[in-house]
């Protein structure tokens, strides 16, 4: 992306900027580990991490526009998150502590905490949250490199996803059987990728996403959906704030309601492209599996499903579910979902909240047939960007996601949550949300049989 200009900040921003910088020296000075320094440092104006993270709340309180107007050249350019938090690392380190690769887990916490408080600045401003989350509908570059063989063969493979183009359905199957489609940054990625190629082929009408044949030992040719957030990947490091959970949130779910944004000769019809979606729930969905369904314009279960959100027991915030599930399914059920982990099953009359149609097993490729052939109709997409404006405008998104972006980073970072990550990895035998993580060489792709292949990763 373009650098910041030339020209320096105003200078109340630039006195901002060096009362943080000077604030943050003073509280590195200042080691509470000690008892005994702590009495004998600290006055009525000692600098505390706390001190520093409130000048640094201010400082974006007013400045916000003006610092996201630099990083991005005057909203010239579109970065997505991880580049608009590199370029403000770089040019307002201040703010935005610049990663250290030698970094301890301390470090690393106290980094993405401080990227929180700055992602919800930028957000909570109307206009630099709005342009940012517009930005963040753009197709990857990922994406646009696959699209021309997925055009010609509808068929794309990465690690986690296979994304097939049928009769104007896109089939994108979530396939991570080494852990149940448990959510990782990799599989965030891939799934990003595949939701750009269904959007932007003309040749697909409507999509559908559904999980994979597994091969673990207690469900062993089975389809699962999804079963949350991977915590062994968690308790390893590799579950991230920016390119993990509100990359998720503002990338591809994002993408699943409002579309993706395209630049073409009749963008004034609507800025993005966008079509029907369906999900078909096999054995469960779990976690983040839960929290796509309110994003779907058709829900597909088994009879034998279930259906749980155990945030409150893993420690973390469902993404954007307390905005939507509550409306979906009511602000009661949401409760005890979210709050008191409830399993909702298929076959109980609460779960036609959350699900459209409830069918035997054998009998899901059927609905999902029929589903797909109602979606096709022409008013469908117009009628569905109508009822999302009416259910979700970007500025209600907006605001809820400004205020997750720092509650998501303190709680990605809370003691119970990384001692519940410990003990969830440490099982000897793998459950549905900690099965061991397959790693595969980044490389060029392959194509054969008129397949494109990717191995998976951040791009």
């Amino acid at each position: 992306m373009t650098a910041p200009a030339a020209t320096g900040p105003d200078p109340d921003l630039r006195r901002d900027l060096d009362r943080i910088a000077d604030a943050t020296a003073r509280a590195g000075e200042f080691d509470t580990s000690d008892p005994e320094r702590d009495r004998r440092g600290r006055t009525a104006d000692a600098t505390t991490p706390d001190r520093v993270r409130r000048l640094r709340v201010a400082c974006l309180d007013r400045h916000a526009e003006e610092i996201y107007d630099r990083l991005t050249d005057g909203r010239s350019t579109r970065p997505r998150l991880a580049e608009l938090v590199a370029a403000a690392a770089g040019a307002f380190p201040a703010l935005v502590p610049p990663a250290d690769p030698a970094e301890s887990r301390a470090d690393r916490a106290d980094r993405e905490i401080d990227q929180g408080i700055f992602l919800r600045g930028v957000l909570r401003s109307p206009g630099a949250g709005g342009h940012l989350l517009m930005s963040m509908l753009q197709p990857t570059e990922r994406a646009l490199r696959l699209l021309p063989g997925f055009r010609r063969t509808g068929l794309v493979r990465t690690t986690s996803v296979e994304l097939e183009r049928r009769d104007g359905v896109a089939h994108l199957t979530m396939c991570r059987d080494d852990c149940l489609n448990a959510e990782d940054n990799l599989q965030v990625d891939d799934m990003e990728t595949a939701v750009d190629l269904a959007l932007l082929d003309p040749a697909v009408q409507v999509a559908v996403v559904r999980g994979g044949t597994m091969t673990h030992s207690r469900h062993r040719g089975r389809r699962v959906f999804s079963s949350g957030i991977n915590l062994k990947a968690l308790h390893a490091g590799k579950i991230s704030l920016v390119d993990f959970l509100l990359r998720r949130e503002l990338g591809y779910i994002s993408k699943l309601v409002r579309g993706v944004l395209v630049d073409r000769d009749d963008d004034w019809r609507s800025a993005t492209v966008e079509k029907p979606w369906i999900a078909a729930v096999d054995a469960f969905a779990i976690g983040g599996g839960c929290q796509l369904l309110p994003a779907f314009d058709h829900v597909i279960a088994g009879a034998d499903a279930y259906l749980s959100l155990p945030a409150a027991q893993e420690g973390i915030i469902p993404g954007v579910s307390n905005l939507r599930l509550g409306r979906v399914a009511g602000a009661r059920l949401a409760r005890q979902a979210v709050l008191g982990g409830r399993r909702i099953r298929a076959a109980e009359p609460d779960a036609r909240l959350l699900i459209d149609e409830v069918v035997e097993p054998a009998e899901i490729d059927a609905a999902v047939d029929r589903a797909a052939h109602a979606l096709r109709a022409p008013a469908v997409v117009p009628n569905r960007r109508m009822l999302n404006l009416a259910e979700e405008p970007l500025e209600a998104f907006r605001v809820y996601v400004a205020e997750f972006a720092l509650q998501q980073a303190l709680r990605l970072h809370a003691a119970d949550v990384t001692d519940k990550a410990a003990r969830f990895s440490g099982a000897a035998s793998a459950s549905p949300a900690t099965g061991p993580l397959r790693t595969e060489p980044v490389g060029r792709p392959e194509r054969s049989s008129g397949t494109t292949r990717e191995p998976g990763g951040m791009r």
